[in-house]
C-alpha cells in the first residue's frame, strides 16, 4: 500500500480519536497530542507515564502496511536504553495475525506487542495511578520541592501523611502527586491504595 493511502488512514485514525474525551485527561510523557481510541487505551498509558523504563509515548504513531491493508497501532513507546516499541491497548480487534503486524513494525525499526487485560487491570496500580494523574496538570512551586527532598535528605523515608505537611505554596495532596509523577520521589503503587501511613522514599539518580 503506498505512503498517501497510510498517511489517510493515519490521520483519519488520529481525527476519530480526537473527538473522544476519556478520564483522566493529564499526562506527563505524552509527545504530541493525547488522543485515545477507547477508555482501554487511556488506561493503558496511564501506566506509561509512572513506568520508570518508559522515557515517552505516543499515540498513534504511523501506519503500518501488513499486505492486506494498514494498522494504526494505539502507541509508540520510546525506552530509556533507546528501544522502540509499537503498542495496542487490550481491547483492540485486530484486522490481521499478529505476526504480519510484527513483520511491518520491525520493518519501521519497532517491535510490536497487544497487552493483556491483567496486564492494566490486576492489582491497584492503575486506580493509584489515575488518583495521581488527576493532580498532572498542577504547577509545583520550586519552594515545595526543595523543602520535601530536604526533610527527606534529613530524616529519610516519611509517610504520605507526614509529607503532606511540608507544603506551604502548593495544595499538599496535589504537590506530593506532582513529585511522584515528575519521578523526585516514589510510593509503591502495586501493594495497596494510596494511604496516609504509605511509605514515600527519595529518588535519587
Amino acid at each position: 500500500m503506498g505512503i498517501a493511502q497510510r498517511a489517510k488512514s493515519l490521520r483519519a485514525s488520529r481525527h476519530s480519536a480526537s473527538i473522544r474525551t476519556f478520564y483522566p485527561t493529564a499526562t506527563v510523557k505524552c509527545d504530541g497530542p493525547p488522543v485515545f481510541r477507547s477508555q482501554a487505551a487511556r488506561d493503558a498509558a496511564c501506566l506509561f507515564d509512572v513506568n520508570p523504563s518508559i522515557t515517552s509515548w505516543r499515540c498513534m504513531p504511523l501506519s503500518l502496511d501488513y499486505g492486506g491493508g494498514v494498522h494504526v497501532p494505539d502507541f509508540g513507546i520510546l525506552d530509556a536504553d533507546g528501544g522502540r516499541l509499537l503498542i495496542d491497548a487490550s481491547d483492540r480487534v485486530m484486522p490481521a495475525e499478529a505476526v504480519e503486524i510484527e513483520a511491518s513494525a520491525s520493518r519501521h525499526g519497532f517491535r510490536y506487542r497487544r497487552l493483556l487485560p491483567d496486564e492494566i487491570y490486576e492489582g491497584p496500580r492503575l486506580q493509584n495511578t489515575k488518583d495521581l494523574l488527576r493532580y498532572g496538570g498542577t504547577v509545583l512551586a520550586l519552594g515545595d520541592r526543595l523543602r520535601l527532598l530536604s526533610v527527606l535528605d534529613e530524616h529519610g523515608n516519611l509517610t504520605v501523611a507526614e509529607c503532606l505537611t511540608v507544603f506551604t505554596e502548593t495544595k499538599p495532596i496535589a504537590g506530593l502527586a506532582q513529585m511522584i509523577l515528575r519521578g523526585f520521589v516514589e510510593v509503591d503503587l502495586d501493594m495497596d491504595l494510596l494511604g496516609p501511613e504509605t511509605i514515600v522514599r527519595r529518588i535519587r539518580t
